[in-house]
């Protein structure tokens, strides 16, 4: 069983995020690689401070985690899915900026095993605009991505100033005595290396602008505002020790004319009319799956909610189908002409006009409360 973020963190519930964010910093430094050289258990738990930090640093995330616990983000990818999944160029990629000076400031990669400094370039992010039917069934996009890329013919050589670590050491002279700090060295700016041949199109760091098309396999069920990653298509950084950062696809979700999403059950309203009602009818509608045809029996009563099991979204857990809640509305016709007056003024004293709910009819409040059961 994962252990509670919070507790991970050592704060409460109520802490802000600066607390938590203090906290996370404590625990970083506690068990940052530098501070804990070839400590199997100290990197697992640098990972998982990580993990826990990358949920609870975030108020969205931290509300949908307080909300349903570790299933929130379980088989959503990227971090929130276990310490196993992330790596270290993540974690320094995206918090290396919280350690602040105490490891010679931000972070933008690891070391390799030879003690050279690799660097990862910048993550992407972009937006999929998807439509209901494609959340439900999973789909695969392509899309054309703008990418910073290394120039063809580039070359590099290891930074004389640092000797390719990518730091400096500085010692300076406190009333505690002297210390040594590291610091991001100002030469090749933390990479380690700097650039030997520059090909002609390239910038200082012998980058360009390349367009890529990347495919984006989406899983099916997934939420407005989830956030995927593809490992690698981020922007490439400069030296050829580096690793090209990832691209964060966000996801948004197109309106669906007809049905309307609330987490894997969807919602259709259907309106029929008198006589449709009194004597029963068979209705087209429509579903993620294309269209299906049901049976209203006679005298069904406006209000009545069908469920189709199945019919919804499948959960992004593998947990099955959500269910397709169909709304019986049945319409008042706003005008009538003499003769159709004339029929319900002399149906107005007709038993079979005059309201007589039965007791397992359920009240609108009572339907409701099934219908969030």
């Amino acid at each position: 069983m994962k252990k509670d973020f919070y507790e991970i963190l050592s704060v409460s519930k109520s802490s802000t995020t600066e607390e938590i964010k203090k906290a996370y910093r404590k625990k970083a430094i506690q068990y940052h690689p530098d501070k804990n050289p070839g400590d199997a258990e100290a990197e697992e738990n640098f990972k998982t401070a990580a993990e826990a930090y990358e949920v609870l640093g975030d108020a969205d995330k931290r509300a949908r985690y307080d909300r349903m616990g570790h299933a929130a983000f379980d088989g959503a990818g990227g971090f929130g899915g276990g310490s196993q999944h992330m790596n270290m160029d993540d974690i320094f990629s995206q918090f290396g900026d919280i350690f602040g000076s105490a490891f010679g400031g931000g972070f933008g990669g690891g070391f390799n095993g030879g003690g050279q400094r690799r660097v990862k370039g910048s993550n992407l992010r972009i937006k999929v605009k998807l439509t209901l039917e494609e959340i439900a069934n999973g789909v695969e996009k392509k899309v054309k991505v703008k990418r910073k890329v290394q120039a063809a013919g580039a070359t590099f050589r290891t930074c004389a100033t640092c000797n390719g670590q990518g730091q400096v050491m500085r010692v300076s002279n406190t009333i505690l005595g002297r210390m040594q700090t590291a610091a991001t060295c100002p030469t090749c700016q933390g990479s380690g290396q700097i650039l030997d041949k520059k090909p002609e199109g390239s910038d200082a760091f012998g980058m360009l602008v390349d367009e890529d098309t990347v495919s984006i396999k989406i899983p099916a069920g997934v939420v407005d505002g989830m956030q995927l990653k593809v490992s690698g298509k981020g922007n490439e950084a400069p030296g050829s020790n580096s690793i090209p950062g990832d691209l964060i696809v966000a996801i948004e979700e197109i309106e669906h004319e007809f049905l309307k999403r609330e987490g894997e059950n969807l919602h259709y309203d259907l309106y029929v009319s008198f006589p449709e009602a009194a004597l029963g009818v068979s209705k087209e509608i429509d579903t993620v799956s294309g269209k299906v045809r049901i049976k209203l029996d006679e005298g069904i009563q406006s209000g009545k909610i069908l469920r189709l099991k199945g019919k919804g979204i499948p959960s992004i857990n593998s947990y099955g189908n959500g269910d397709l809640l169909v709304h019986v509305n049945v319409w008042t016709p706003k005008t009538l002409n003499k003769e159709q007056k004339n029929f319900f003024e002399s149906m107005i004293s007709e038993e079979n006009f005059i309201p007589k709910p039965e007791k397992s009819d359920k009240s609108f409040f009572e339907k409701v409360k099934d219908m969030f059961s």
